[in-house]
């Protein structure tokens, strides 16, 4: 059974920075590739970033030169650092392995 944790959501001013870590349990991560969603009030779950297991990286438009995905497989750990935060950054952020998902941590940027 994999299980996936993500830690380090908080309340964060624009312009500040948050680090995301997303820790799994029950597998080698090093295999998959991983994945961050975000999903704001109202609106649909949205792919942010994905890592592949070679460390190809990708992102949306939305959060390009701003936000950095990770992996250490050695800590079975992908992070994500969110660097010059926005208002409409706010939102729930889940890290995904094929078809598992954590639970989520809340991200919110104020003005």
């Amino acid at each position: 059974q994999v299980h996936l944790v993500e830690s380090g959501g908080g309340l964060v001013q624009a312009g500040g920075s948050l680090r995301l870590s997303c820790g799994a349990s029950g597998t080698m991560i090093r295999f998959y590739s991983m994945s961050w969603y975000r999903q704001a009030p109202g609106k649909q779950r949205e792919l942010v970033a994905s890592i592949t297991s070679s460390g190809t990286t990708s992102y949306a438009d939305s959060v390009k030169g701003r936000f950095t995905i990770s992996r250490d497989n050695g800590k079975n750990t992908v992070y994500l650092q969110m660097n010059s935060l926005k208002t409409e950054d706010t939102g729930g952020y889940y890290c995904s392995l094929n078809s598992y998902w954590g639970q989520g941590t809340q991200v919110t940027v104020s003005s």
